[in-house]
């Protein structure tokens, strides 16, 4: 897990997010805190449990974006999963025990490709030579004279050449032959009870059915590839990857659960009818307990939740009072106002009037947005979110996209030019739009 202080992260998340700074505060501490977990003897580390965060705000402000850039920047298993799509365990659909599955699964991707880089070397190595014998193969009988055609000097002094010549990239359009193996798609499989079963299906069909392989001629460059990926299977102990994944979930998973206000039961029944079930099968999960997947046992008691609602029609009091106990950390996520619209259009690294510049600059059209036109595009975000439903910074996008459709779309016949937005090049576009309640309601 990377080294970061709470300072660093909170100016990592900053490069993306704007304002939210108590949400950001709340994550980087809970993030540092899982550092120095790690730097504890192992019988006080068995004691510490992670402070769990339920982050409250409505929607478009930055929760899902600050989780999101949280699992690129701590290198640690990380999974996003809405609380939405699970169901009471009785009910037909998936249970909540697979997130943790899911996790698992994300952790073996993260210590596999540590794997990989221990055994690139070695990889490329034997590719190398596997290469070389497609290419200069060793004759049925050697010749006894030393200048014979047939000879192990002769042979030996090709082999080097030609490893050069591998080396230097000049043997890449030659073609040679090699075996590939196929592997079969993977079989889906579902029906009730499936989801709990957590038999390796796949894999056992694997083990059965015959492999089946192919002789292929491709080019050097190709078969490279194809032969690396295969020497890294066989050097890789699949076992000793499995058992660091299930242990790197368990001292540093994360897990993200959005959409948790959805799961609060209604007083209408039908269709959310199993949505307090979901609540208590939650429990025992983000409390701790010990869930089987097929790569072994996994305890969840060190995993750290960060659970997220907007919770326009519930509170977080609607929880089950078991449930709202394991986040004890709440942070509210601010409503966003117009200057904070002005600086999601400017400041981030990958702002939307960077992306439409970036765009357009590939049909060769210069495109440049004025001060006051950011201003104007902020104004008439705002105003939109105030008059009609409140998305957050979700609306700059349709705004975004009706500013310039018409750019867009002729952008290809211009070949080129510069076109510079002002603010009478944003009212022209919009100010019909936004005047009109019902327009906007449905196209902005």
């Amino acid at each position: 897990m990377r080294d970061l202080t709470p300072r660093q992260i909170v100016a990592q998340l900053d490069q993306h997010i704007i304002g939210q700074h108590e949400a950001k505060r709340a994550v980087a501490i809970a993030v540092r805190n899982r550092w120095r977990r790690q730097q504890l003897p192992p019988e006080m580390r068995s004691e510490i449990a992670p402070k769990n965060i339920l982050m409250i705000g409505p929607t478009g402000v930055g929760k899902t974006e600050i989780a999101r850039r949280l699992a690129k920047l701590t290198g640690a298993p990380f999974i996003k999963v809405e609380a939405t799509k699970y169901t009471e365990v009785g009910y037909y659909g998936r249970d909540v025990e697979s997130m943790i599955r899911e996790l698992v699964e994300n952790a073996i991707g993260l210590v596999r490709e540590t794997e990989r880089k221990n055994v690139q070397e070695e990889a490329n190595s034997r590719v190398e030579h596997r290469l070389l014998n497609l290419l200069v193969p060793a004759p049925l009988a050697y010749d006894v004279g030393a200048e014979s055609a047939n000879s192990p000097e002769r042979y030996e002094r090709t082999r080097e050449k030609m490893r050069a010549k591998l080396a230097a990239g000049e043997m890449d359009d030659r073609k040679v032959e090699i075996t590939i193996e196929q592997k079969s798609a993977p079989m889906m499989l579902t029906g009730m009870g499936l989801e709990q079963t957590d038999i390796d299906l796949q894999g056992m069909f694997e083990k059965i059915m015959p492999k089946q392989t192919t002789r292929r001629e491709v080019a050097v460059s190709e078969a490279r590839k194809a032969l690396f990926e295969q020497e890294c299977d066989a050097l890789i102990n699949q076992e000793k990857v499995n058992a660091q994944a299930i242990e790197l979930s368990e001292d540093l998973g994360i897990v993200f659960i959005d959409e948790i206000d959805k799961v609060v039961a209604s007083d209408a029944r039908g269709a959310d009818v199993s949505r307090q079930g979901v609540q208590r099968d939650l429990l025992p999960i983000v409390e701790g307990t010990t869930v089987q997947t097929k790569y072994g046992y996994v305890k969840t008691d060190h995993i750290l939740f960060v659970a997220a609602g907007a919770f326009h029609r519930a509170k977080p009091s609607d929880l089950m009072p078991e449930l709202q106990g394991r986040f004890p950390i709440r942070v509210e996520l601010a409503d966003l106002t117009k200057e904070d619209f002005v600086r999601i259009l400017t400041e981030p690294n990958s702002a939307l009037t960077k992306q439409y510049k970036a765009l357009l600059s590939t049909e060769s059209v210069e495109l440049e947005f004025q001060t006051d036109a950011v201003e104007s595009l902020a104004e008439y975000a705002f105003h939109v979110n105030q008059s009609s439903q409140n998305i957050g910074a979700r609306r700059l996008y349709t705004i975004m996209e009706r500013l310039l459709e018409e750019l867009s779309f002729e952008a290809p016949d211009m070949h080129m030019g510069r076109v510079v937005v002002n603010a009478a090049y944003v009212k022209e576009r919009l100010e019909k739009l936004t005047k009109d309640e019902d327009l906007s309601k449905f196209i902005l």
